[in-house]
């Protein structure tokens, strides 16, 4: 999983009143906010500054699945996110315990019933499904 090779950031704005999102059917103008970034530096953050803005594009947006939500309300989205540069998106759906992989032109699917890794080949990131759902193998009691 990301480590010190990686920040992460939660419901951070991406600041891109510079693009026309409209093109992509969403009627945003100033941000978008993917549910987390992450981005392929490290920094320490200064506990007097809390950036709530970022101008630099994340290389993942990861969005979660929420039950008022669609696929449809979702795609737009990485397609914008992929037209501003980021070169990977997640899409987490806890409902179904899965994960879908998005990068330019491929998709895959990862689910914790069938797959031991979820795998992003285009940032190297390799992760077990059970991280992402927290979920834990239940051992024997004693």
């Amino acid at each position: 999983m990301p480590d010190e090779n990686f920040t992460i950031a939660v419901e951070l704005s991406l600041d891109v009143s510079q693009t026309d999102l409209s093109q992509f059917g969403l009627k945003v103008k100033e941000e978008l906010k993917p549910d987390i970034s992450l981005y392929e530096e490290t920094y320490e953050p200064n506990p007097r500054e809390d950036i709530v803005k970022m101008s630099k594009m994340p290389s993942l947006a990861i969005e979660i699945l929420s039950p008022t939500q669609g696929f449809n309300d979702i795609f737009p989205k990485f397609k914008a996110y992929f037209a501003l540069g980021v070169k990977s998106c997640w899409l987490v759906t806890p409902a179904l315990e899965s994960v879908a992989v998005y990068s330019v032109g491929q998709y895959k699917p990862y689910d914790i019933a069938h797959d031991t890794e979820v795998i992003d080949e285009t940032l190297n990131i390799r992760l077990p499904p059970q991280k992402i759902f927290r979920k834990k193998k239940v051992g024997k009691l004693d």
